[in-house]
Formats: structure tokens, sequence, C-alpha cells
């Protein structure tokens, strides 16, 4: 915004492009909240900047309900934490596998659905091979399972890197 000295007309008219764009892949504009910011100065970032006087703040609306603030990180902070179904298959895809001596494969990656503990079987897709998990790690510490949003590394029982 500091580049076009805190236009209210083009702030205005970036709202119009963006909530067509919005509008057009399937988001209801409504629930976006528009905050005219300057990253480089810091203005409207944290603190209300008062190189915009004629901007009153944003409103939004979601399935939690209303939310107002002024600032980006109000708005940030408005964000509803997505939905992490631990009553859903299991997915999680997968970031890398390695090969440890002494440990075995370990495939990692992070639950999106389901839980991963030790002792299920779980079939690895697209190559359809299906074998049982020995045990499951997040951060070089064992879990007793793993759960959605979990980074977690896992062991296999004969299955390869390759595989």
């Amino acid at each position: 915004m500091d580049t076009t000295k805190w236009s209210e007309d083009r702030f205005n008219e970036i709202i119009k492009e963006t909530s067509n764009f919005i509008k057009k892949v399937g988001y209801n504009p409504k629930s976006v909240p528009f905050v005219p910011i300057s990253g480089f100065n810091g203005d409207n970032m944290i603190d209300v900047s008062s190189n915009c006087p004629w901007y009153k703040g944003w409103e939004k609306e979601s399935k939690a309900g209303k939310a107002s603030g002024k600032t980006l990180l109000e708005a940030i902070d408005s964000i509803d934490p997505p939905a992490r179904p631990t009553d859903k298959p299991l997915r999680l895809p997968l970031q890398d596998v390695y090969k440890i001596s002494g440990i075995g494969t370990v495939p990692v990656g992070r639950v999106e659905t389901g839980t991963i503990k030790a002792g299920m079987v779980v079939t690895f897709a697209p190559a359809n091979v299906t074998t049982e998990v020995k045990s499951v790690e997040m951060h070089h510490e064992q879990l007793v399972e793993g759960v959605p949003g979990d980074n977690v590394g896992f062991n296999v029982k004969n299955v390869s890197v390759k595989e």
C-alpha cells in the first residue's frame, strides 16, 4: 500500500478483483478479511496504521461466527483451525523413505486423517504394497499413535525403500 500512497481506490480495486477470483474458485469472499498493509514499514501488521484513516477494519463470516479487526495479525488469529478427523481412514502422504541400519525401512510423512499405531496393517498406494507397522515415532520419541497433524516416521516390516 505504501507504493500506491495508501490509495483507498486502489485498495477497493484489489478487494473487487480478489473477491471475484475467490468466488470463481469456490470460496465465499465474505469469509476472507482484507487488510491494507505495508510489510516494508510494518503498517497494519501488528498495530493499526495512521497512514490509512479511511480504513475502518475488516469483517468476516465463518462457520464459527463473525469476526472483525483492523490488523493482519488479528486476521491471522481469526483463522479457524482445520478439521483433523481421526474417524476417517488413514491418509499419510509420504515425504521420504529412509533405510536405517538396525531398524529397517522408515517411511516419513504427516498424518492427514485417521491414526497410525504399531501393529496396524497399512497399504501403500499406488504400489498396493501391504505391511504391518512395527513402531511409530515423532521427533525421535516413540508414540502410542500418530494423529492428524503429526509428522511421523514409522518402521514397517518386509518392505524395501524402492517399493
